[in-house]
């Protein structure tokens, strides 16, 4: 249940959270074409007048950029520039005393003609703030979660947009996540089309096997995450060998370590996918270290990446 906070951010204005509403004929309520983002905003550690200290948005700019990629994807045209949503996002925080919060952009189209083809519904765009903790659960980051290999399958990137964060694009993944929760897991593992590992139901996924570092390269039917590249960057900085590469349903059953990445799941690791235990059945070493190097970044005092961080 999401708590009720003061304010959300609606086509350049700051309205009241229960003024946010939107028409029953809003035509992306219908077909399903919008554009959104996940956003995290951390208070990292240290004085209040020390470097990287207070409430920063994580990779903010790369988030936007992303959300604009998506919308060029289905031809959506924002009335509001990059900069000025990056800016909303920063007034919608201070707006609602947050130190920390999850972030949601969103453009859609609006009310007006029905049917498939409405090319002059208005172009809506709002940015909508909560309280998120961990994503799985705080047991999920220290222990790992039970996973399940999905019936549903990974849209194919000719059927769909695999590199655009679209709303009716997670209708798989919602039924990926109930049949799991339903059969009595954490989450959904779901395949591509081609029957190679893809990801979660809302998050891209990483093994490790005899040391290396191993997570589906970007031409595979994965969203291009944003944590998954930090994941990346901070795995070649600690000297981790790393392969972008095609993972099978076995390599992921006989891996050493496994995790998934993502803004709301952070980094969440997986001790065991359908029925067999990943290595021991424990969060391994690597996934710890990257863990712990990741949660230095967005929360603590590791000022590596300074780029990343955008105060509030």
């Amino acid at each position: 249940m999401v708590d009720k906070l003061k304010k959300i951010w609606v086509d350049g204005e700051m309205v009241n959270w229960d003024d946010a509403t939107v028409h029953v004929l809003t035509h992306s309520l219908h077909y399903g074409v919008a554009a959104f983002e996940g956003i995290r905003a951390y208070k990292r550690a240290g004085s209040a007048s020390g470097v990287g200290a207070g409430t920063h948005i994580f990779r903010l700019k790369e988030h936007i950029q992303r959300l604009a990629d998506s919308c060029k994807m289905t031809l959506l045209t924002p009335r509001f520039t990059k900069e000025q949503i990056e800016t909303a996002c920063v007034e919608l925080l201070r707006a609602n005393g947050m130190e920390e919060g999850y972030l949601r952009p969103l453009v859609y189209l609006g009310d007006g003609a029905m049917g498939v083809y409405a090319p002059n519904n208005p172009v809506r765009t709002t940015v909508i703030a909560w309280k998120w903790g961990a994503y799985l659960g705080d047991e999920a980051l220290a222990k790992g979660i039970r996973c399940k290999i999905s019936s549903f399958a990974r849209h194919h990137i000719n059927i769909s947009l695999a590199k655009g964060k679209i709303t009716g694009q997670y209708t798989n993944s919602v039924l990926a996540k109930r049949e799991a929760k339903l059969a009595g897991y954490d989450e959904a593992i779901m395949l591509d089309a081609q029957g190679y590992v893809s990801e979660g139901s809302g998050e891209n996924l990483f093994i490790v096997k005899k040391g290396v570092l191993m997570t589906p390269d970007l031409s595979s039917s994965i969203l291009e995450g944003i944590t998954r590249d930090t994941v990346l960057t901070l795995a070649r900085e600690l000297n981790i060998p790393v392969q972008e590469t095609r993972i099978t349903r076995d390599q992921l059953w006989l891996a050493d370590e496994a995790f998934f990445t993502g803004t709301a799941a952070e980094l969440t690791p997986i001790r065991e996918v359908d029925n067999r235990a990943i290595g021991d059945g424990v969060v391994g070493p690597i996934t710890k270290r990257l863990q712990a190097r990741f949660f230095d970044v967005v929360r603590g005092a590791d000022t590596t990446h300074a780029d990343w961080l955008t105060k509030v």
